[in-house]
């Protein structure tokens, strides 16, 4: 180039967002929303639930059409709106989304999960009746390779809905990676994922970028954001009320950019009343995922119990709750003995279980707030004539709304309207109605926001402090350590280590769960 000939133009970001507004039913969910996305750089969409996270992704996938504004891709309008372009449109320009509840075909296999947008987009979204599967066996085994999973043919062909939602969720991660995208929308990837499941899925995400991927998480895990680097988009109220580097700043700014408020990273669990033990497990064993589990609670105490995935922490909780019943041991609850065959039988001696996903697991979408919180005691509301008072069981949902601080118009609307804490706290809302005795929350605040979390944590300690006994399953060590008084670790199927929550530390804890420490602590 001669030295006085001008420099190039520079090339324009790789997508481009201008005033996006979007509202329904009057509800403005999106306010003159405008950013930009370059390509080989890592962005983070935070804010609450119901800040319109979901909608802006949606109408950035082309699932949505937003009322006004543009998308840009190349510096190059998508249509007169944005959304214009649509969910194939989506994928041919090289944008690929991740949604939290997955979006995979449970009754495809492993290998069609992960390939067949390929196909999909070549044929502009009409298959053939046929797949051409040597070309989709070998994209998905490199996909498969990129995150970690299993490459043979037995995996590829194994129907996805036989699978833990933990591989499921880096199948739906594989598949972006398939796809050879240039934007990966990511929402809420690790939300089912152990610690070293999240520090694989890290390094995918850093490869992508290396090779000049652009890639947005939408997340509330703000320790992942500081590993991982790069911009974030705070959201509120439906508008972009912040973007900075995420290096910059700490954990309490962002919370307090998300919510409006301060909330404190400290521990919520002080000064607990313990009284006489609630629970007592004698060596419960399922045959298969744990053995020789003994453990107890006492009235008011809040235990966690925490372990890699293949540990057995989630099938002792299914035990404990009757859903998948222990082959041998006792269970006794105040002193009695229960050891539940089955989940109607738990709810009877006075056991209430949050499951871990409370999409698929634990909430009727569809049906209304009313309607999942008073489940359970439908015999108690049925008048002489064995018809169900709805005067009762809107008085007992609309208590149940004030006291949990369900954020609803009404509690005749349906679940699947409200934000991910809200349903959660529905969820919590329903067992609450059977008066437990003892209350088992499995991933209590997975995919739930940071305030929503301070609202959940509030409710779990007064729940203790009101003499409930309450058992935490997670995999999510910050949770146990704000929340517990004492925390098991298992490992390969048996308690491993028992630790006192406070003074305890993240590392001390994974030690255990890996298998690097000798150490048991009482």
């Amino acid at each position: 180039m001669h030295a006085t000939d001008p420099a190039p133009p520079p090339l324009p970001p790789f997508l481009e967002v201008r005033n996006v507004r979007k509202s329904f039913g009057g509800v403005m969910a999106l306010k003159d929303v405008s950013l930009t996305i370059e390509a080989g750089q890592i962005y983070h969409l935070m804010g609450e639930n119901g800040c319109g996270k979901s909608t802006l992704i949606k109408i950035l996938s082309g699932a949505q059409l937003a009322d006004e504004g543009q998308i840009l891709i190349d510096g190059r309008s998508t249509g007169s709106r944005a959304g214009d372009l649509g969910a194939i449109g989506a994928l041919r320009a090289g944008i690929e989304t991740v949604y939290q509840d997955l979006s995979l075909l449970p009754n495809l296999s492993v290998a069609e999960n992960v390939a067949f947008t390929e196909q999909l987009v070549e044929a502009s979204g009409r298959l053939a009746r046929r797949l051409n599967v040597t070309a989709l066996h070998e994209t998905a085994r490199r996909a498969l390779a990129e995150v970690h999973l299993p490459t043979a043919g037995d995996f590829l062909t194994r129907r996805t809905d036989t699978l833990p939602l933990a591989t499921r969720q880096l199948i739906a991660i594989a598949r972006a990676v398939a796809s050879e995208a240039r934007l990966v929308i990511m929402d809420e990837p690790t939300t089912s994922l152990t610690r070293q499941e999240v520090e694989n899925l890290l390094g995918v995400v850093e490869r992508l970028r290396t090779k000049g991927v652009a890639v947005l998480f939408v997340t509330h895990k703000l320790d992942e954001c500081k590993l991982l680097g790069g911009r974030a988009i705070i959201m509120r109220d439906g508008m972009k009320v912040a973007e900075l580097d995420v290096a910059d700043h700490s954990k309490a700014e962002f919370s307090r950019w998300m919510t409006g408020r301060e909330i404190g990273e400290t521990r919520y669990r002080t000064d607990p009343k313990l009284g006489d033990v609630l629970l007592e497990v004698d060596t419960l064993d399922d045959g298969r995922a744990f053995r020789n589990i003994s453990l107890s609670v006492r009235k008011g105490e809040i235990l966690g119990v925490t372990g890699l995935l293949d540990s057995g922490r989630n099938e002792l909780a299914l035990a404990l709750a009757g859903v998948k019943p222990a082959l041998s041991g006792k269970i006794r609850l105040a002193g009695k003995t229960v050891t539940p065959q089955s989940a109607l039988q738990a709810i009877q001696h006075g056991i209430g279980y949050v499951p871990e996903d409370r999409l698929t697991e634990g909430l009727f979408l569809e049906k209304s707030i009313q309607d999942n919180i008073t489940l359970p005691i439908l015999d108690r509301l049925r008048n002489a004539l064995g018809i169900i008072s709805s005067r009762g069981a809107r008085r007992t949902a609309q208590a149940s709304v004030a006291d949990l601080q369900i954020v609803a118009p009404d509690v005749t609307v349906p679940v699947q309207s409200l934000s991910g804490g809200n349903q959660q706290r529905v969820l919590i809302g329903r067992w609450l109605t059977i008066n437990p005795k003892l209350l088992i929350l499995h991933g209590p605040t997975v995919g739930v926001d940071v305030g929503s979390k301070d609202t959940i944590f509030r409710i779990i300690q007064r729940l203790a402090d009101d003499g409930m006994g309450v058992i935490i399953i997670s995999d999510d060590l910050p949770e146990l350590l704000q929340n517990c008084d004492r925390i098991l670790v298992m490992r390969q199927g048996c308690i491993v280590a028992a630790h006192k929550a406070e003074g305890l530390t993240e590392d001390a804890i994974y030690q255990s769960m890996a298998g690097t420490s000798a150490e048991i602590a009482q």
